[in-house]
């Protein structure tokens, strides 16, 4: 059979995406010295390119939605966007039957916040909304932000349990699907302050078609056209590449194994760098 590259060829999304590290400024930390101020939440509604957006923050992801919703209406408010919608789901009943397609189709973004990556996929993964909001996001010019778990959800592969002190034990890192919005890309948040890079690198090694995209707090990425990202925020983006490892004892995770790798590549990014996401797992444009 022939292949068809055409009709193998994914579209280039319209939308825009933040993804952020956490704990991005609020307007509530104390100032440091050539930090920019909310600067990550400031561009985020710029890129928006609407006076007074309407913003759907969805914070399913924390047990704390209506507390998590405050937090960020005060905040959007005083950056004068204050048409602002509540997205809050417990149980997957709920969203398949939550009829939210106009609220999406009126929508000019939609921010993820933090709290567990895994209620958020097992929540929405294959439902409507999802569908509703990806069309968008691949059709219309909407941003899409995400901050700590809202983040890491956005990817696919997708880390869901796994902390500093097991990181270094093969198999002890579990991923799943995330929201695929960025396809063979890996997403951790707090990176550094939490000491996430050997998690990530181990996930590398699992899925060397995949590219690592560690964030620090305060510190994000802003992704235009799935491929091209830029580095804005007070901190810096960890880049993790495994196209290139030569060997690994990842296979080896029944017997509490060290992880070792060779020849992984790592990049550090800090504002105002570029990165693109290089796509080699057909299809893709």
């Amino acid at each position: 059979m022939e292949y068809n590259q055409e009709a193998n060829t994914c579209p280039i999304p319209k939308g825009i995406l933040v993804v952020i590290g956490g704990k991005e400024d609020k307007g509530d930390k104390k100032e440091e010295k050539n930090e920019v101020r909310e600067e990550i939440l400031k561009t985020f509604i710029s890129l928006i390119e609407k006076e007074n957006p309407r913003i759907e923050i969805i914070t399913s992801a924390s047990s704390e939605g209506k507390e998590m919703f405050n937090d960020y209406k005060k905040v959007f408010s005083g950056l004068k966007a204050k048409n602002l919608g509540h997205i809050h789901h417990i149980e997957r009943r709920e969203v398949l039957n939550d009829e939210l397609t106009e609220r999406v189709k009126q929508a000019d973004a939609f921010f993820f916040t933090g709290g567990d990556q895994l209620l958020l996929t097992s929540l929405y993964g294959g439902s409507k909304f999802l569908t509703q909001l990806k069309e968008r996001y691949i059709y219309e010019k909407i941003v899409i932000g995400g901050t700590s778990a809202g983040a890491m959800a956005l990817s696919t592969p997708m880390i869901y349990a796994g902390n500093k002190d097991e990181q270094d034990i093969t198999g002890e890192i579990k991923i799943a699907m995330g929201l695929e919005f960025l396809k063979d890309v890996c997403i951790d948040t707090h990176f550094i302050d939490r000491d996430r890079f050997v998690r990530m690198a181990q996930v590398i090694a699992t899925n060397p078609t995949s590219i690592g995209l560690g964030i620090e707090e305060d510190t994000a990425l802003i992704i235009r056209n799935g491929v091209e990202a830029e580095v804005i925020g007070n901190s810096i983006i960890t880049v993790i590449e495994g196209f290139e490892i030569s060997s690994s004892n990842i296979t080896d995770y029944n017997a509490d194994q060290k992880l070792t790798l060779r020849d992984l590549r790592v990049h550090l990014l800090a504002k105002p760098s570029k990165y693109y996401i290089q796509q080699i797992n057909p299809p893709h444009k």
